[in-house]
């Protein structure tokens, strides 16, 4: 197909580009960038909309080999259009985890063929996540894992970390790293502070995030390896990565929607969709992330997606298992918390959520330069909308039900094929005839 995307504001931060401008696609890239393109296309009104680099999810549960209750590949990478993402980065803590050659082809193969959009499997770093020994990190890396992270579980052994550091630097591909004490954590289910104290729950501090911060930033500069520490939540966390950087360290992080927009205030309503891990920390490391965000200590948005079935998540709090939906709110999230409040501007943003995070997992896409994949999304930072309990996910554990927000993705192309449109008619179903008696 043939396309041409006009009349809209198009910004892409891979080339500083923010300018009316038309994007013609053909063949599944993009083929020219400029202004009053040719017409022989199939036409996109993008009037009122601004043009951008498709979303790439740095860390996203698609649940798929093994939990297919709570997601598959199928109906997250559906979700992922709907926010507006292209791509997404699949963890490795499936049943069984993608700690073997043959979960990373199955993946692969059914983001082929039932996937809308492109996922890249991250392969884990210790075999079965019990981080007891290597998984074969050359084995799948060559079948087309682009990370590797025992996510869900901390890798507690600092010699099998720095054993998979220097595996990992030599494959060229980073190690992604949940940061937490479980010593420290002890069966915590929120922020321990003040919130903790007053609702009679055990808390999780700070601390059991930081401290392992700092040690694997000490064993990345040891190796030479690159560090990405996933859903970084705290202010000594943001501070020993900003440091380790400016000392010369391959550190790179991502933050979440939810760290940014709450705070652990909320779980005053026992709310099981405010149970996730990290959990949401105080006022003060919710500031400190959106000064690491306006400064450039954080590198990338991750969604930290993870899909739970309804019956799990409803039950006591202290029960409830970890985690949180966020593909389909997470652009309109982080456009009311940063950039209608001014911390960030829209470009900036984009970067945030595209161009940095195929630049950090050396991915493709994240640009709308000729030549690259047309992987596109189009936004309409305007209009207002209220998050409702209906997700193309599996699931509906979101901590936003009921919010008003502003901006919204009103269409995603993957390959140069439309794979989500917000304006497409909607063909209501066929009335059942009725039987015969």
């Amino acid at each position: 197909m043939t396309v041409l995307i006009h009349n809209g504001r198009v910004i892409d931060p891979s080339q500083r580009l923010d300018s009316k401008v038309d994007i013609l696609i053909e063949d599944g890239k993009i083929s020219e960038v400029g202004k009053k393109l040719r017409q022989t296309a199939e036409m996109i009104d993008a009037t009122g909309l601004v043009v951008v680099p498709g979303f790439i999810d740095l860390h996203t549960h698609l649940r798929e080999p093994g939990q297919e209750h709570k997601e598959t590949i199928a109906t997250g990478t559906r979700a992922a259009v709907a926010g507006g993402y292209t791509a997404v980065c699949a963890m490795a803590n499936t049943f069984p985890p993608n700690d073997e050659r043959a979960v990373t082809e199955m993946i692969i193969a059914e983001a082929a063929r039932n996937g809308a959009c492109r996922v890249y499997p991250i392969g884990a770093v210790s075999r079965a996540l019990k981080g007891e020994e290597l998984a074969e990190l050359a084995d799948l890396r060559a079948a087309g894992c682009v990370g590797v992270s025992d996510d869900g579980k901390p890798v507690s052994n600092g010699q099998l970390m720095r054993r998979a550091m220097e595996y990992a630097s030599m494959l060229r591909m980073p190690v992604i790293a949940h940061e937490e004490d479980l010593n420290l954590t002890d069966g915590g289910v929120m922020h321990e502070g003040f919130h903790s104290t007053l609702l009679g729950m055990s808390g999780i501090p700070a601390a059991s995030e930081e401290t392992m911060v700092a040690r694997d930033v000490i064993l990345a500069r040891m190796t030479g390896a690159h560090l990405h520490v996933a859903h970084v939540s705290t202010a000594g966390a943001i501070a020993a990565i900003r440091e380790a950087r400016a000392s010369g360290v391959h550190v790179t992080c991502e933050v979440t929607p939810h760290h940014i927009a709450l705070g652990d205030e909320t779980v005053q309503s026992f709310s099981t969709n405010l149970k996730m891990n990290p959990p949401l920390r105080s006022e003060e490391h919710r500031k400190a992330l959106l000064e690491g965000i306006a400064d450039g200590t954080v590198d990338a948005i991750a969604t930290d997606h993870a899909p739970h079935h309804f019956d799990e998540k409803n039950v006591e709090f202290d029960l409830a298992p970890f985690g949180v939906i966020g593909l389909e709110t997470a652009f309109a999230i982080c456009h009311d918390r940063l950039v209608r409040e001014r911390v960030i501007d829209l470009p900036r943003l984009i970067e945030l959520m595209s161009s940095a995070p195929a630049r950090i997992f050396n991915l493709p896409g994240g640009t709308l330069r000729a030549g690259s994949p047309a992987d596109v999304t189009l936004l309409d930072p305007e209009t207002r909308f209220q998050v409702t309990n209906t997700f193309r996910s599996k699931a509906s554990n979101s901590p936003f039900i009921g919010e008003m927000l502003h901006g919204r993705v009103v269409a995603t192309i993957v390959g140069g094929v439309m794979k989500y449109d917000l304006r497409a008619p909607v063909t209501p179903p066929r009335p059942k005839p009725k039987r015969r008696r």
